[in-house]
C-alpha cells in the first residue's frame, strides 16, 4: 500500500508532540495523547530526542503498531524534528517508511544498544558458570531485540542489514536528506 505523500500543512497541529529523553514520563504523556487522538484520519506523532531507554521506545512503538491494527481508518505518521537519536530511531522503526517524515536539518543517529555491567564472581565454581551464562544470555537477547528493531527500521529501504551492523557500533549519523535518499523516510519537510 502506498499512502499519499503529505505536505507541510498536514503537520501544522500534531496530535502527539514529544521532546526530551525517551523515558517513563515521555511514555505516560505519549499514552495520554494517543488515547485522546482521533480514531480516524491523520494523526501526527512529532518527536525530538537525543535518545533514552530503548525498551520505552519499543513500548511506544508497540502501541503504534497495536493502534494501527485497532483503527485501520487512522493513519499514524511520524515526524522527526531536529534530532532523532538512538531510542528515537527505534521508535521511528515502528512506523512504515511511507509514514515517516523529517524536518529539514534533522539528524538521525543509529547505534547499538549499550551495556555497562560489572560481573562479580564469588562462590562455588558451578554457580560462577551460571552467572557468566546468565550475563551472556542477557547480551545475546539484547542483540536479538536490537536487530529486530534494525530490521524494522530498514524495511523497504536501500540500507542493508550488513551496512547497518557495520556502522551502528560507531554511531551512524544521517541527515534528513540522506535518510530520504536511502528510503528510511518518505520525505523531508
Amino acid at each position: 500500500m502506498n499512502a499519499p505523500l503529505l505536505s507541510p500543512k498536514d503537520f501544522e497541529f500534531p496530535a502527539i508532540a514529544l521532546s526530551g529523553n525517551v523515558d517513563h514520563g515521555m511514555y505516560l504523556h505519549f499514552k495520554n495523547c494517543l488515547g485522546t487522538a482521533p480514531q480516524q484520519g491523520l494523526v501526527v506523532v512529532e518527536i525530538s530526542t537525543l535518545g533514552g531507554d530503548p525498551e520505552i521506545a519499543r513500548m511506544m512503538g508497540e502501541d503504534i503498531r497495536f493502534h494501527s491494527d485497532l483503527y485501520p481508518q487512522r493513519r499514524l505518521v511520524f515526524l522527526g524534528k531536529t534530532a532523532v537519536y538512538s531510542a528515537g530511531a527505534t521508535f521511528m522503526g515502528f512506523f512504515a517508511a511511507e509514514n515517516r517524515y523529517l524536518t529539514r536539518g534533522t539528524r538521525l543517529m543509529i547505534h547499538e544498544r549499550l551495556i555497562t555491567k560489572t560481573v562479580q564472581l564469588s562462590g562455588p565454581l558451578s554457580t560462577c558458570i551460571a552467572t557468566l551464562k546468565a550475563n551472556l544470555n542477557e547480551i545475546e537477547t539484547s542483540i536479538a531485540i536490537q536487530n529486530e528493531g534494525f530490521e524494522n527500521l530498514i524495511l523497504g529501504s536501500q540500507v542493508t542489514m550488513d551496512e547497518l551492523l557495520r556502522k551502528a557500533p560507531e554511531n551512524w549519523y544521517l541527515d534528513a536528506n540522506e535518510a530520504q535518499a536511502r528510503g528510511l523516510v518518505a520525505a523531508v519537510l
